[in-house]
């Protein structure tokens, strides 16, 4: 059994092969420099035989394996994961840029080359020509574009390993390595470069990868917005020029319209408290003030570059009466500028925009405006005077102007507003649920609202919903708990008065499994003002997030209950008759596994499919995907269009999650391509795969059994096999990454070391370093081994098929495809070894080994491949490139794992183990 197809490296990835050996070379060169040229030979030593033990499982190489790293001092290990994990950063950054190169080749050779070379990129380029193709009218489009919501959602992450600091300096390699692709260098040039190169690679060899402090709901904030300044402030604006010309260009009529911001940032960091005791009221207050501080930073820095840029003479052009009013009303007295007109406007918007800025309690602007001014009231009148300005210039002869640095701030203004991101509020029902009965016990002794039956409930709750009369009260003393609850809704309230109300849009509950669940927040909201009973109100969107397999199996019946309510659908008028519902894909798959979860979250979307079009009510789903495949991960493109017919209607909103939001946003051109990507599919899946039929009816069956088969073998090993529980905390680092200072939030709900009460994520990050990937295939090969039973004969021909003509099942096969292809069964029978009792290692490990085989060769059977990642040249390179660099960090790893658990509590070892976490997630990319 082939796991990865060794072939050459085809000549147009030369480029990326020698940024590699460039980069690893300036790497060697400045480890020999600072610590010696032994410590460098050391680490070859290493990387040839773990590339022995990678390929053959060599017992030999086992041993001269452990005899090495047993041997190293504890000063010399945590040199030697040092020099690995800066080299797998490194790696990322070459891989990055080689993507970038070849999307510009692409691009360079014309739309139809790009769609021959890479068929499965989405662009708008190609998903606008695919639908000119497919005759749809102007008339449809504009409609998609009035009412679509495209929105990534930044998320704080447990398994987030990367400091800013060494973000930064990773930044600045990038930006060397495209200057180098983009121009022709001279030989002066090129040493020029290669001295930054060594600068940078010596500056992040000498800077601590790790943080000595866990870090705070307000550093994760900070962390958030670093990427703004990579790509969204700029390369946003620059996806709706693009557009807007693509679309002038296909349908000249489009040249006069302006398309509306319909791809919008949002952000869960400082709103999400679900487990979370430092998500308060003032860390909610606190990220959105640093955000819009951050948006108004960038406005006031753009407008200082715009005035310096309009010094357009008053005598020479003619401007618009409106102009002519925003120049005289400026504060701005000085001679040298009295016949600019523009420059006189743009320092008084300026002005008014610094007032709004200290109104806003942002503090003293960096350049200070020239006089005095009234603040604005609301973006919407910042955007009015940027408007005028844009006007006068089309109308009098300077139409080119109005298309460079206004046009790009203008589209920023209307994406970012003054709350940068819409924040969304999260809760466990659970709390909600103590919080509401404790107001009804106080105001009304005796409820016992937890006790009552489901329909009780929601008979007390619209009832309550229907009075303008507040349950709480000022004189009353409440639990720390709802206090806490309170003064976050009423903070929310704050926030749009200050900054509107798509500063804190959305209120998403956890763990909703039933209509009171989201009654219970109604009724909070209102406490707040925040719903209005007498108007039929409500300024937040109630997101129930379902995900379990027994939410998602019963989340259509919860939200046809939910529409059955008069009252209800009366407050959901007045958010547009729309209603979002939150789909969880990593608690899914902890609970059943990556097939039955992917399945349910498919069935599930049919299902509301359904209810939502018999209540009239449109539908906007949310996916909690994470990075890894078992926490839903992927290609996004695909993942998008996998989605069955009508579940995406114009309207998606993805979480984006830890290093992922590292590995897609932090270089600016790679950012534009993801945005673009979501951008595309989202297209491409409302206007030419809405009204797609339905599966084959065969397809659905079988697709229905071998969920049942791979959720009941996954069921049977992780919550009915005795021991298991101890096996997973002791062959992963679960332990020393509940340690690791990588986020605010615990890694379980509880003190409890159940694998229910464990977060999703540290689950998956868990077994991803041991390069298990357990959470992304188990169950697969014992599913399709039933089914094969039942059917020797026509089995594997319709899974064939259904690979062939399905693109749900295309999209679940090539990502399970892809995480067997990072998994080594090799390296985890290393880790198995952890496990201190005998009898229970041999009893989990060989059903694990044999599951993985059976995995990849019913996998390989049904995808007509001779091995893993046939039909991805691009990660297969890509593990051919680092995986010689990854797998001695895996050993290094158990070593020190070894001598931690065996009592030694050095410093060093423990900073060892987690250098080493952080080296594993950088090469892995997608790991948590």
């Amino acid at each position: 059994m082939s796991v990865i197809n060794p072939d050459v490296t085809p000549e147009k990835d030369f480029p990326l092969r020698d940024d590699i050996r460039l980069l690893g070379r300036i790497l060697g060169d400045t480890i020999r420099e600072q610590e010696g040229e032994a410590t460098f030979e050391i680490v070859e030593r290493i990387r040839q035989t773990s590339i022995r033990f990678h390929r053959d499982e060599d017992e030999i190489a086992r041993r001269e394996l452990e005899t090495i790293l047993n041997s190293l001092s504890r000063g010399r290990t945590n040199q030697i994961i040092r020099a690995y994990s800066y080299f797998s950063h490194l790696a990322n950054l070459a891989e990055d840029q080689h993507h970038v190169r070849r999307s510009r080749a692409h691009a360079m050779a014309g739309a139809h080359a790009m769609e021959a070379a890479a068929p499965r990129e989405g662009t708008l380029a190609r998903a606008l020509k695919l639908i000119q193709e497919a005759g749809i009218s102007h008339t449809a489009l504009q409609a998609f574009f009035a009412s679509a919501l495209v929105c990534p959602v930044l998320t704080a992450h447990p398994t987030e390993v990367r400091r800013k600091s060494t973000i930064d300096r990773e930044m600045e390699i990038s930006q060397i390595l495209a200057q180098r692709d983009r121009q022709h260098l001279t030989p002066e040039e090129e040493v020029t470069c290669q001295e930054a190169l060594r600068r940078a690679i010596l500056t992040l060899w000498q800077t601590s990868i790790l943080r000595r402090n866990r870090l705070k709901v307000i550093d994760e904030v900070m962390n958030g917005l670093s990427y703004y300044d990579y790509t969204f402030f700029k390369e946003l604006p620059r996806v709706y020029a693009s557009l807007e010309d693509q679309l002038a260009a296909m349908d000249p009529t489009w040249g006069t319209v302006e398309v509306p911001s319909f791809l919008r940032m949002g952000s869960w960091i400082g709103g999400d408290r679900d487990g979370n005791p430092f998500v308060t009221a003032d860390a909610l207050r606190q990220a959105l003030l640093l955000q819009s501080k951050h948006a108004l930073g960038f406005y006031l820095e753009e407008l200082h570059c715009l005035g310096a840029e309009l010094s357009l003479d008053g005598r020479y052009v003619n401007i618009s009466d409106e102009a002519q009013e925003l120049a005289k009303a400026s504060p701005d007295l000085s001679p040298h500028r009295q016949d600019e007109p523009y420059r006189r406007a743009i320092t008084g918007i300026y002005a008014r925009l610094a007032a709004t800025a200290t109104r806003l309690g942002h503090g003293d602007v960096a350049r200070h405006a020239v006089g005095e001014a009234r603040a604005y009231d609301s973006v919407e009148e910042f955007e009015g005077d940027l408007l005028i300005l844009h006007r006068s210039l089309r109308s009098n002869g300077s139409g080119s102007l109005s298309r460079g640095r206004l046009r790009k701030l203008r589209r920023a203004v209307d994406v970012f507003g003054f709350h940068l991101a819409s924040l969304d509020m999260r809760q466990n029902s659970d709390v909600h649920q103590r919080v509401v009965a404790e107001l009804f016990e106080k105001a009304i002794p005796g409820t016992d609202y937890e006790g009552l039956p489901e329909e009780k409930r929601v008979a007390l709750l619209l009832e309550e919903l229907r009075t303008p009369r507040l349950l709480t009260s000022p004189y009353v003393e409440y639990s720390p708990e709802t206090t806490s609850e309170l003064a976050i809704v009423h903070e929310a309230a704050e926030a749009h008065r200050r900054y509107g109300r798509a500063a804190v849009p959305n209120y998403v509950i956890s763990k909703a499994s039933d209509p009171s669940d989201i009654l219970e927040v109604a009724l909070l909201l209102k406490e707040a003002g925040l719903l209005r009973p007498r108007e039929g109100e409500m300024d937040v969107n109630i997101i129930p997030l379902f995900e379990t397999i027994a939410d998602l199996r019963h989340c259509s019946g919860v939200m046809d209950a939910l529409f059955a309510l008069p009252d209800y659908i009366r407050l959901l008028r007045s958010r547009g008759q729309a209603q979002e519902v939150m789909l969880g894909y990593s608690d899914s798959n902890k609970d059943g596994g990556f097939l039955t979860s992917g399945w349910e979250l498919y069935k599930a979307e049919i299902e509301l499919i359904d209810v939502f079009k018999r209540h009239g009510v449109a539908l906007r789903l949310f996916h909690g995907r994470g990075g890894s495949v078992g926490r839903g991960g992927g290609p996004s493109y695909q993942a998008i269009l996998a989605q069955p017919g009508g579940a995406v209607q114009g309207a998606i909103r993805i979480t984006e999650q830890g290093e992922v939001i590292a590995g897609k946003y932090s270089n600016p051109d790679l950012g534009r391509r993801n945005l673009e990507i979501l951008a595309s599919a989202t297209l491409e899946a409302s206007l030419l795969h809405s009204g797609q039929p339905a599966p084959n009816e065969e397809y659905l069956k079988a697709m229905e059994e071998l969920s049942n088969s791979a959720f009941k073998a996954y069921r049977a090993l992780v919550y009915e096999t005795e021991g298991f529980e101890r096996y997973f905390w002791e062959s992963t680092v679960i332990s020393e990454i509940a340690n690791l200072n990588i986020g605010s939030r615990p890694a379980s709900r509880t003190n409890s070391r159940r694998i229910e009460d464990l977060r999703a994520i540290p689950w998956v990050f868990g077994w991803a370093q041991c390069r298990l990937m357990l959470p992304g295939w188990y169950g697969f090969g014992s599913a399709v081994n039933e089914w094969l039973e039942k059917r020797p004969d026509t089995g594997l021909a319709l899974l064939q098929e259904m690979y062939r003509e399905w693109p749900f099942f295309q999209a679940l096969l090539s990502n399970m495809d892809m995480v067997l292809a990072k998994s080594n069964i090799a390296i985890a029978s290393r880790y198995a070894k952890l496990v201190e009792d005998e009898a229970l290692r041999e009893a989990i490990f060989p059903r694990l080994r044999h599951e993985w085989e059976d995995s990849i060769r019913q996998l390989l059977a049904i995808m007509q491949q001779q091995s893993l990642l046939d039909d991805n040249p691009l990660l297969a390179r890509s593990i051919r490139n680092r995986f010689p660099y990854l797998d001695p960090l895996n050993h290094l790893q158990i070593e020190l794992l070894k001598r931690h658990r065996s009592g030694d509590a050095d410093e060093q070892v423990v900073q060892g183990i987690h250098l080493s976490i952080n080296g594993i997630a950088a090469g892995l990319r997608n790991s948590g």
